[in-house]
């Protein structure tokens, strides 16, 4: 049998993503990209492409070997047809630079005419037409520079645009699974923070650096018409600056600061969010100081990397700051050495005050540099984290001509074996069992087993890496995801629920649903006790995550979703085991309803919820153990039995 592709997971995690997708109508975005032929030599394909390493879905994030594209280079793949937009700022930049830089020699041509006729100013008869021709030259570097930043500004929106589509878009073709290994905050930071610090380099710093390249290129052109010495050291404390920058950023503690600082502060965020929201139990349970430790030292470690970088950053900015700020330490002796041997004073002072007025265009010049500098190491970083995304491999999928139906509900796994990422065993080894159509299985089994591993396989969270599973007859590689979903319907205990209206909460089973199937499912699920006390019954905001509601009223309301979803297959995870026996019996008397006539794949905590059904399969270390009716595994007087003994008496524990 052939191997097949895993992608990041981890154990049994929280199954927010699974009620999510198991009991919403998927819709055509889920279609991928990545086609695989039918049957064994295509699963064999995929695997080996997956053990060669990560690849990116888009043209823009492919890597070879080892190398990895500049985040420049991916930026303008991704501004597209808007790329030339770019190139055009850039140019106008670099126009907008020699014009100033005519400007100031302009501005040289009034200051030479006048020393060369002091005192008698008004023999300076051409200082008009030089004073109009750099006001003409102000307005022109002025216009070039507002239509430069025009133009890139275009091309950034529509590149930090593409690349939010291509990211969302391509978080659409991953497995399930993936969203149960990544939390939704680290995945939007990387969507919303990540791509706005791309904004500012296209935009602002790409003409800024065009511009300041272009200044010292436009002086050594203009230095050789008036005196190349004195240019040449005005250029000194330029050449040492940049040097000074460069050090700092790419050697010692500035190589790869900008990835480890937002690593930093991403941890010490989390450690915020999590410290905040146990204070009530952190208080209850009088663990204030032990539950600060960890945000404490998420604190230290930012502080330390910060402080660290900034003691390595000291030496070397003061030097840059002393070397651009410091050019008349050259100028001026370069210039005293020059008039010993001039023949033409007038004339060397008119050079001299040229170089004077260019010095104080060097300090603007070098911090947009040193900007630049820092807003691409900003925007590498951020496309490092935004590949993380678009290098996942999606999950495979057959041609659309090769795509099947399934013919029934019924589920079968034949020798599945499955290990998580970075785990050291198999989740799962071996395992075979069937689920017939309209039939309830219940797996059994302590925790750790892999029973929420066989119900994500299911639903193809994940492939497993060797064997197959089938539902309706069909392997599930060769059914269109979409059409999978759609056939599903996850009842889970972890439930997820929207800041959105009870009405449009329900209404995710099924979007296209009336108002009135919304009611009836509510009212199939015990809703409606609840949600009649509600300020606004059905259109009533819940909160983040139903935080106004109860477990119990949170449970019923995934229900209600897969009972307006009507789907064949129901995957549930009974969820009942930590209510009150008041919501316990509407919970049950709801999940009743819902599983009349359906294939039922349940995860059973309490024996005495598997004794109506028709089958149990008791795993054990990943392994099927047992296999049969509930009498029939009883008389066996193995795991299954042991286990509703524990069961049994732990219901006749009392207080004493």
């Amino acid at each position: 049998m052939g191997r097949r592709v895993k992608v990041n997971s981890t154990g049994d995690g929280s199954a927010n993503a699974t009620n999510a997708a198991g009991n919403a109508t998927p819709g055509n975005a889920t279609r991928g990209n990545a086609t695989l032929g039918n049957g064994t030599r295509g699963r064999q394909e995929q695997h080996a492409v997956a053990r060669d390493g990560p690849s990116a879905t888009t043209d823009t994030a492919t890597t070879t070997g080892n190398k990895k594209p500049m985040a420049l280079f991916q930026l303008l793949d991704f501004a597209g047809g808007y790329r030339w937009l770019t190139y055009l700022g850039c140019l106008l930049s670099m126009i907008h630079a020699v014009f100033e830089m005519l400007t100031l020699v302009c501005i040289w041509f009034v200051m030479r005419d006048l020393i060369n006729v002091a005192p008698h100013w008004s023999r300076a008869t051409g200082i008009n037409r030089y004073a109009w021709t750099a006001f003409a030259f102000a307005i022109i570097a002025a216009v070039c520079y507002f239509f430069a930043l025009m133009c890139t500004h275009l091309s950034a929106f529509r590149t930090t645009s593409n690349v939010r589509k291509a990211a969302l878009g391509h978080l659409m073709l991953l497995p399930l699974g993936w969203f149960l290994t990544h939390p939704s905050g680290e995945t939007r930071h990387i969507i919303d923070g990540a791509v706005e610090d791309t904004h500012a380099v296209m935009a602002h710093r790409l003409p800024d650096m065009s511009a300041a390249l272009m200044t010292p290129i436009a002086f050594v052109v203009v230095s050789f018409v008036f005196d190349w010495r004195m240019g040449v050291a005005c250029l000194i404390p330029v050449v040492l600056s940049m040097l000074f920058i460069t050090i700092m950023l790419t050697t010692g503690a500035g190589a790869d600061f900008m990835g480890r600082y937002n690593a930093a502060l991403d941890r010490m965020s989390k450690s915020a969010v999590e410290y905040v929201r146990g204070i009530p139990v952190v208080k209850t349970f009088q663990q204030t100081v032990y539950s600060f430790r960890s945000f404490r030292e998420a604190i230290v470690e930012y502080r330390d990397m910060a402080t660290k970088y900034s003691f390595f950053c000291q030496p070397w900015q003061v030097a840059q700051l002393v070397a651009i700020n410091g050019t008349f330490v050259f100028l001026v002796p370069t210039a005293i050495i020059i008039s010993a041997n001039t023949g033409n004073f007038s004339e060397f002072l008119a050079d001299f005050l040229f170089y004077v007025v260019f010095s104080t265009i060097t300090v603007v010049m070098m911090t947009k540099v040193m900007y630049t500098s820092q807003a691409f190491m900003k925007a590498d970083d951020a496309m490092r984290r935004i590949n993380t995304i678009l290098q996942e491999r999606p999950l495979a999928q057959v041609s659309a001509d090769r795509r099947e139906r399934p013919k029934d509900s019924s589920i079968v796994f034949d020798n599945v074996t499955f290990r998580y990422q970075g785990a050291d065993a198999d989740a799962l080894h071996d395992v075979s069992f069937t689920v017939p159509s309209g039939s309830t299985v219940a797996l059994v089994g302590p925790s750790g087993s892999g029973k929420s591993t066989v119900s994500k396989l299911a639903a193809r969270f994940w492939d497993p890496d060797s064997g197959t599973v089938t539902v309706g007859g069909v392997d599930i590689d060769t059914i269109a995801p979409e059409t999978l979903l759609t056939d599903y319907s996850v009842v889970f205990q972890d439930v997820l629920l929207f800041n959105d209206t009870v009405m449009q909460n329900i209404r995710l089973g099924r979007r296209d649903a009336t108002d009135e199937e919304v009611l009836a499912a509510a009212r199939a699920a015990n809703c409606d006790e609840f949600i009649a006390r509600l300020p606004n019954g059905y259109h009533t905001k819940i909160g983040e995550n139903g935080s106004t509601l109860s477990g119990g009223e949170r449970q019923r309301i995934s229900i209600a979703r897969a009972l307006l979803k009507n789907a064949p297959i129901v995957l549930l995870d009974e969820a009942t085991a930590s209510l009150d026996a008041e919501n316990e019996t509407k919970v049950q008397q709801a999940l009743s309803r819902l599983l009349t006539g359906k294939t039922v794949l349940i995860i059973a905590h309490r024996m005495r919820t598997v004794a109506q059904a028709d089958k149990i399969v008791v795993l054990d270390e990943g392994r099927v153990a047992e296999e049969g009716s509930p009498k029939e595994l009883m008389a066996q007087n193995g795991i299954f039995a042991h286990m509703a003994t524990l069961q049994n008496q732990s219901q006749r524990w009392t207080l004493k």
